[in-house]
């Protein structure tokens, strides 16, 4: 990676994973002017995971959907967009891991999201199964 401010290399002088977040904190130290900065790296879901909607029908993962899906659910509260944020990366880090082979059933997404959202807020739990229902892809 190079230098926000110089555009010269950086070096990583620390790094950690974050559990809660699917992405890794670094500090990097810049080896031209020096400057310490810190960075935040996520992966890029819609380049190395599907969803499998059918049997013969494959998507990308879209977190944005995800988003979209939950603060349409949230709306009723003051903090919709917050909590959706939040819960978008709880469900995203519960989700990948049923993944198989980079494929995540639609089923496991609703199912995830439907179970997480009961602990959070039962009204959009409601709210969402009424518009996410689980759907049989056997068919």
């Amino acid at each position: 990676m190079v230098c926000i401010y110089c555009q010269s290399d950086t070096q990583v002088i620390n790094s950690r994973p974050q559990k809660r977040s699917n992405s890794v904190w670094r500090r990097r130290q810049c080896e031209g002017c020096n400057t310490v900065f810190s960075t935040e790296e996520h992966a890029d879901l819609t380049k190395s995971v599907v969803v499998r909607k059918s049997p013969k029908r494959l998507e990308a993962f879209q977190n944005d959907r995800l988003f979209i899906d939950l603060y349409e659910s949230l709306k009723h509260r003051k903090t919709a967009l917050k909590d959706a944020r939040a819960l978008t990366s709880t469900i995203i880090s519960k989700v990948l891991m049923l993944q198989v082979d980079g494929i995540i059933e639609k089923n496991d997404i609703t199912r995830c999201t439907y179970e997480i959202l009961g602990y959070f807020d039962n009204a959009a739990a409601v709210h969402y199964r009424a518009f996410y229902p689980l759907v049989d892809l056997d068919v």
